[in-house]
């Protein structure tokens, strides 16, 4: 079973949530999270406040539903010195990493922030990953249909690629392959996901993805490295499918 396969495999054609339930959900979800998760953020808080690697949140400006801009937030992983102009993509051993943050990026930790993105609208629980726009340009052709759905906190990528830090290859630039091979994988995953998407399929994404947070592995390293290394010899991703959004409506500013 591919991975597109993988993600679709239980999803079937039931009528679509309307958007106003979905918000809705997204909302009192977020609500419940920060209040369960609130101790544990006050003492990341702290921790990153006596470490010295303030600012405490990491921000950068993501993409986000139809290409919008919209500022994401995270804890502070790298040393201060690194700010917002770090890269898009973070490899395993990066030595941006501060102790703690090492500690808030494998535990996932780090992300606890974007419940406010998810309360502002910016973000929904279940949704793919936004990204950066340095990788704004990986957004052609059939890819520009995941610009479709608002971005998420839990999807099937972010299960899938729970580790994927530990993916890039030594001595290739991470940023190339992440464009090159990562990027047309999980693209083509979430658009085998999301236009059947039901809301029974994404509590069980997010129930996925808080046991893979907690070291459950849907995929060996072996099966991503397989896909990985059948991309490299040739698939042809686009391969009869049209895009649906310009490239216009993907730069389009604002918070």
């Amino acid at each position: 079973m591919t991975l597109m396969q993988f993600a679709a495999a239980s999803e079937g054609r039931a009528p679509r949530t309307p958007d106003v339930i979905r918000r809705l959900l997204d909302v009192t979800a977020a609500l419940i999270a920060l209040i369960v998760f609130g101790p544990a953020m006050m003492i990341i808080i702290a921790a990153i406040w006596m470490s010295g690697s303030r600012p405490i949140f990491f921000s950068q400006i993501r993409l986000g539903l139809r290409g919008r801009h919209f500022r994401i937030y995270k804890f502070q992983k790298f040393h201060n010195r690194c700010g917002g102009a770090s890269g898009p993509v973070t490899v395993d051993n990066d030595p941006r990493f501060t102790r703690l943050g090492r500690f808030l990026g494998k535990t996932k930790l780090d992300e606890l922030p974007q419940l406010w993105n998810i309360l502002r609208g910016d973000m929904s629980i279940v949704g793919p990953r936004p990204e950066s726009l340095e990788l704004a340009h990986c957004f052609s052709g059939i890819y520009m249909r995941v610009l479709q759905y608002r971005p998420g906190l839990f999807g099937p990528n972010q299960v899938l690629f729970r580790n994927e830090s530990s993916i890039f290859p030594d001595n290739y630039d991470p940023e190339k392959f992440y464009c090159e091979y990562l990027f047309p994988l999980k693209a083509n995953i979430d658009l085998a996901y999301f236009p059947h998407r039901t809301l029974a399929s994404d509590i069980g994404w997010v129930v996925r993805g808080l046991l893979a947070v907690l070291g459950w592995r849907t995929l060996s390293n072996e099966d991503l490295q397989r896909t990985l290394n059948e991309s490299r010899g040739g698939w042809n991703w686009q391969q009869g499918v049209q895009p649906s959004l310009t490239s216009e409506q993907i730069m389009q500013p604002g918070e």
